[in-house]
């Protein structure tokens, strides 16, 4: 009787095994600290200049932020904008990361190779409106249908040379199923330093959420914090918040 009960309690050498829980992988979103173009109030896009002595207190403040949370991630990824890089490097000098290169020592987080540079994270191109005073966007994109105004941005469409926001939505999908692929099956936190117009479209992509909807929802400002999660709600956006509405 005994063998009888434990071979029928037994598990089949043929069963499958049960599959394993759903991962779990945390994206969290950092808008690059205040440049010289932010601080000039010109539309940067594709140019590539350093923060202000403001954006490195700003970058400062949010790695600190993000180490008092006791936030910490499996890897981080910039923009190759080095406004963006500087930002990710400060971050990374907290010893956020920890990822294959930093595990060791702390010291090995203050080098670059704690930041991996992904092109596709750079900010979206401003076309013709590069490097022009903000304060021109309404008159050079005056006819309908070229603005989206918001509270506190104005926002150009379709001016020539430009990616539109239904480009960057395309350029977003590939660069949230990237992370995905590099980081399947793990529960995972990463963070992406990007920019302001691709950011909000990651945050779209991900939620699959209308690209002028997300640019009328809220304003991703220098140095914040957005969260991409399932177990974060599309309305709940930012995890540290800056009131500065640089375009």
């Amino acid at each position: 009787m005994y063998l009888l009960r434990s071979l029928l309690i037994m598990p089949s050498s043929s069963s499958s095994p049960p599959p394993p829980p759903p991962s779990s992988l945390n994206i969290y979103l950092a808008r690059h600290g205040q440049d010289q173009d932010n601080a000039a109030s010109i539309l940067n896009g594709h140019r590539n200049q350093p923060l202000t002595s403001i954006g490195i207190r700003q970058a400062s403040t949010v790695a600190e932020k993000i180490r008092s949370a006791g936030l910490t991630f499996d890897a981080i990824y910039s923009s190759p904008l080095q406004r963006a890089h500087q930002t990710a490097l400060i971050i990374a000098s907290e010893g956020q990361c920890l990822g294959s290169e930093c595990r060791n020592s702390k010291s090995a987080c203050d080098s670059e190779s704690a930041v991996q540079v992904m092109d596709q994270l750079i900010e979206r191109d401003f076309g013709i409106m590069t490097g022009v005073p903000a304060k021109e966007i309404r008159s050079r994109c005056s006819r309908p249908g070229e603005l989206l105004l918001t509270d506190t941005i104005s926002y150009f469409l379709k001016p020539e040379g430009a990616e539109t926001f239904p480009d960057l939505i395309e350029r977003a999908n590939g660069v949230i199923e990237d992370i995905r692929q590099q980081h399947e099956g793990r529960d995972e936190s990463v963070l992406l330093v990007t920019h302001g117009d691709f950011g909000k479209m990651l945050y779209a992509a991900y939620y699959e959420l209308k690209w002028d909807d997300v640019l009328k929802q809220f304003h991703f400002g220098n140095s914040e914090v957005l969260l991409l999660s399932k177990d974060s709600t599309s309305d709940n956006a930012h995890v540290f918040e800056i009131k500065q509405y640089n375009h």
